[in-house]
């Protein structure tokens, strides 16, 4: 792929993506899989597939406003998935991050996410582990947030989006700014030790000035991060189906993300990616060393994905409402035994896993590690990847080929679909989205 033609609707948060995935033949016992990997500092990830609501930009695996029994439902197959998961680890198995992520975690009830806090507790151990976990403006309520913080947890993420009620129209999110004050407020009267913020940008109708006055809000509560997204407008989803963008989107996306980095800056923030900024002095994880590089991830759940070194494997994916839906109800009519297998996934081979540790790193403020690479793999990044000269040139990465420049990074969301290989990027191609 030419650099100029990489696309700009999407970003690499994970590589391969799972619409590469396929269906596993014969299915892999998990306790095979996991036989020959590292397991004293994996990574918990458990999936709530539910949403108060279903945000317009959204393409997440999630159902809005299930019934209640299909919760009751999700939480008893997700114990019976956690006993089998667990089993398939070495005895000794130990987890340095957790997350509970969707969806939105705290759609549950109170009693509900008390529930959920056994299950993982099961499953990944009670130690004292960086815990992160996500919410929205309409459910982050005190009740909610005491179960939270009463079970440790050290990182709440909600996306606000805008402080701009009409934008948060224009971008499918609609909200009243008095549930997201309250919302912000409850969440540091849990004191919960980090604070995320979610903001995007590119909205239709958006300007400078209304940016602005969403950086200057969000900063007003002094959130120890902020993620900021462009508004990306994919298949399958409610503004996927209208009519929705201007022939200057691009421009302009660019012109507030520079407008971000410089605020964000100036307000003692640190920039880690594209997306992600820090604020100076903010608490570390305090925790084991967890590197996404080379470390696994075991995920729990319906949409959840799970990472060795060699596969990468996870339930099958769907954006549109019926297809999520049946997914979800196959998910809750699978025995347990079930659950000791992969089903979905990607083989990686050797090349396939330079490419992930490179674009893991390379999309990151700190870059590559070029030792670390070399130890890795016995062979160094620029001999493995000698099209990083293209960004040399266009000033995009340093002339060491180790960290993108400021322009590299804000064009991130070109370099990582750049990087893909063909093998993958024929896959994610042959995929029909459902």
């Amino acid at each position: 792929m030419n650099l100029d033609d990489s696309p700009y609707q999407g970003y690499l948060y994970a590589y391969p993506h799972k619409t590469a995935y396929r269906a596993l033949d014969p299915r892999p016992l998990l306790t095979d899989v996991w036989a020959g990997e590292q397991q004293n500092s994996l990574f918990g990830y458990v999936h709530l597939p539910f949403c108060e609501m279903r945000c317009g930009f959204c393409n997440l695996f999630t159902r809005a406003n299930p019934p209640a029994e299909q919760v009751t439902a999700y939480l008893s197959q997700l114990r019976r998935q956690a006993t089998a998961v667990r089993a398939s680890l070495a005895p000794d198995a130990s987890f340095s991050r957790l997350a509970i992520g969707g969806g939105t975690p705290t759609y549950l009830t109170a009693p509900e996410l008390e529930e959920l806090f056994g299950i993982v507790g099961e499953a990944f151990g009670a130690g004292p582990v960086p815990l992160s976990v996500e919410t929205s403006p309409a459910t982050a309520t005190p009740d909610r947030l005491a179960v939270l913080a009463a079970h440790h947890t050290t990182r709440v993420s909600i996306g606000v989006q805008s402080f701009v009620e009409a934008e948060a129209r224009a971008a499918g999110r609609p909200q009243r700014l008095t549930e997201v004050v309250a919302a912000l407020d409850a969440i540091r009267a849990a004191r919960i030790p980090v604070l995320n913020v979610d903001l995007i940008y590119g909205i239709d109708g958006q300007t400078a000035a209304s940016w602005q006055h969403s950086l200057d809000e969000a900063l007003r509560r002094r959130p120890e991060e902020l993620y900021l997204y462009p508004l990306y407008v994919r298949p399958l989803t409610g503004l996927g189906r209208r009519a929705h963008g201007r022939a200057d989107w691009d421009r302009q996306r660019q012109e507030l993300y520079r407008q971000a980095v410089v605020v964000l800056t100036d307000a003692g923030y640190v920039q880690h990616s594209m997306r992600q900024f820090r604020r100076t002095g903010a608490p570390e994880p305090d925790g084991p060393d967890y590197c996404c590089q080379d470390d696994g991830m075991v995920g729990l759940g319906c949409g959840a994905r799970s990472y060795t070194t060699e596969l990468h494997y996870s339930f099958d994916y769907a954006v549109s409402v019926t297809e999520v839906r049946a997914v979800i109800d196959d998910y809750l009519s699978r025995p347990a035994d079930d659950f000791r297998y992969a089903e979905i996934g990607f083989h990686l081979d050797a090349v396939e896993q330079r490419r992930r540790w490179l674009l893991k790193s390379l999309l990151r403020a700190d870059g590559i590690d070029a030792n670390a690479y070399l130890t890795r793999f016995g062979t160094t990044h620029h001999d493995d990847f000698p099209q990083l000269s293209v960004l040399v040139d266009r000033g995009w990465l340093d002339d060491g080929r180790v960290r993108l420049t400021a322009d590299g990074l804000a064009h991130s969301d070109a370099i990582g679909p750049w990087l893909v290989s063909g093998q993958v990027r024929a896959a994610m191609g042959a995929y029909v989205l459902r």
